[in-house]
């Protein structure tokens, strides 16, 4: 019926509509989505930039949330399993002013899928560093616009 891919942002586009509205408001587009990484963009629009005309800082802390969380609850929820995720801690490196579309990429794939592993294993909270880039393809190439580390925190609920 619907692409792997068009599912996920359906339900991103709800998850931000009903759950964490200013998700829903920095208008996230998930690009790319397999078992090792993620590609998230979020478009450089007036609702997403600050004065300087660059994307503002706290979008870019939810496009780094989007990259690294989506991926490990769509994982969970492939595996059946409900699990109560959350950031701990946050690192972020500005590195050059974003001022177009801008993506970001997370390729801890293999990371998150030993973290659900020892939590379903365990059932207890597992915490672990995920790396997400941010890049403006149309400008800059692949070069960092800026880097984030986000402390995923993941536990299974109801155990």
């Amino acid at each position: 019926m619907f692409s792997p891919i068009t599912k996920a942002n359906l339900y991103l586009k709800t998850f931000g509509f009903l759950k964490v509205p200013l998700i829903w408001i920095c208008r996230p587009k998930i690009l790319n989505l397999d078992s090792k990484g993620v590609e998230v963009k979020i478009p450089l629009r007036r609702t997403t930039k600050n004065h300087l005309n660059s994307m503002y800082f706290g979008v870019l802390a939810v496009g780094a949330d989007v990259a690294g969380g989506f991926m490990a609850m769509s994982k969970a929820q492939s595996r059946g399993e409900k699990i109560s995720l959350a950031f701990k801690a946050v690192e972020g490196r500005f590195l050059k002013r974003p001022e177009a579309d801008v993506h970001f990429i997370c390729n801890d794939g293999e990371l998150i899928d030993r973290m659900l592993d020892e939590v379903i294993e365990t059932g207890e909270r597992v915490n672990q560093s995920v790396k997400i880039t941010a890049i403006c393809p149309s400008l800059h190439g692949d070069e960092p616009m800026a880097e984030f580390e986000l402390t995923l925190s993941l536990k299974k609920m109801g155990g």
